[in-house]
């Protein structure tokens, strides 16, 4: 979220001190006409609105007490007057709504005593139209002036509510997306202990046969080591990726889907009426059993995205390619495109981040965003 510019720190200050400097100008112009009462009320007022930010009450109140000072010493308002709606402003803005709402009471009588102090020394005929006058122009004064520091006050408040509001959903986002690697972690985990309980059962079976088959035909024996040898080598390249998943109680025997799978995989998408070309290389590479899995489900994630998000009538392209010691998949359509799901379509679903969480176990990277000419990919590079 973009919070409104405002003044920094150093920036109130020079302006406190530039708005304390005018008012020292009518001062100082006061005491050098020879006007010392005016000119001792206006640093009272002046200098009270060095803390008009930090103590607003106390502030007001200085400002207050040499106004009526003033109207009692003086006939005429001086200009360090314009000190008492800056402190009524300040006292709204910074303070609570209470303190604003004793201020403007007090700023009202206190423009009907003015008014009429101002006017009393006028001849009859001019008195009456003059205090109205005076008393409005002086209402109207702290009336804005107490409204605009409401006003800010609120704004501020709600700009605030904003601001956090806006943090507790990015860490609620990253909360979820913490719990979706996890989830994903978890069923990893699953998946892998039935591929190393696959290779673990096929040694058993190899060692038994071998030791069976090893008094009649030696050679029956060797082949049957070479095999045990490969299978143990497969099965604890599977337990390295397994580290530092984290594994729930239930690990289940389903037998895991592989590359062999995605014909019937994507036959089920076409089935279903999405209008899809698969490149697959003929015949399908021979992969370890964990990245093929791995491969499998970077296919059957992207073609949920495009039944979620990519709309009707999308064309899907799947596509898998062995070269340079890596096995690159990829899905893409020319659908809605990230924009058209709002937060759900900006590439960085759960689905997403389970997904990526997956191929990173295996060592690999992998892309997702909308595609430059429209539509939505998935790029997944996994090294064999």
């Amino acid at each position: 979220m973009t919070v409104p510019r405002q003044l920094g720190p150093r920036g109130r200050r020079v302006f406190d001190l530039c708005v304390i400097a005018v008012l020292v100008l009518t001062v100082l112009g006061a005491a050098l006409s020879g006007e010392v009462a005016a000119a001792l009320l206006g640093l009272a007022m002046t200098v009270a609105l060095v803390w008009r930010r930090s103590r607003p009450g106390p502030a007001y109140a200085a400002v207050a007490a040499a106004s009526v000072l003033q109207a009692v010493v003086l006939d005429v308002p001086v200009p360090s007057q314009f000190a008492y709606p800056i402190a009524l402003y300040s006292v709204a803005r910074y303070g609570t709504a209470r303190a604003g709402a004793a201020a403007l009471g007090v700023g009202l009588v206190g423009a009907v005593v003015a008014a009429w102090d101002w006017t009393r020394l006028f001849d009859s005929d001019f008195r009456t139209d003059g205090f109205a006058s005076y008393a409005l122009l002086i209402g109207v004064i702290v009336v804005a002036a107490w409204a605009l520091g409401t006003l800010g006050r609120t704004r501020a408040a709600y700009v605030e509510q904003l601001v956090a509001r806006s943090e507790q959903l990015e860490r609620e986002a990253a909360q979820q997306a913490e719990l979706a690697a996890s989830d994903e972690r978890a069923r990893i985990a699953r998946e892998m202990h039935d591929v190393v309980a696959h290779g673990l059962s096929v040694i058993v079976v190899q060692a038994d046969g071998a030791r069976y088959a090893a008094a009649q035909d030696p050679e029956v024996a060797t082949r049957t080591l070479e095999t045990i040898a490969g299978t143990g080598r497969e099965a604890l390249t599977d337990m390295r990726r397994l580290l530092g998943l984290l594994r729930s109680d239930d690990t289940g025997v389903r037998p895991q889907p592989g590359l062999a799978d995605l014909v019937f995989l994507l036959e089920q998408a076409s089935v279903s009426g999405t209008d899809l070309v698969a490149d697959l290389p003929d015949p399908l590479p021979e992969l370890p059993e964990a990245l093929a899995l791995t491969a499998y489900r970077v296919v059957q994630e992207g073609l949920t995205n495009v039944r979620r998000h990519a709309g009707p009538g999308v064309h899907v392209v799947v596509r898998l390619v062995v070269a340079d010691g890596e096995l690159a998949v990829s899905v893409g359509d020319d659908g809605r495109g990230a924009g058209a799901d709002g937060p759900r379509g900006d590439g960085r679903g759960l689905g997403l981040v389970g997904m990526r969480e997956r191929v990173t176990t295996v060592g690999g990277t992998l892309d997702a965003g909308p595609r430059p000419g429209g539509g939505f990919a998935v790029d997944a590079r996994i090294p064999l």
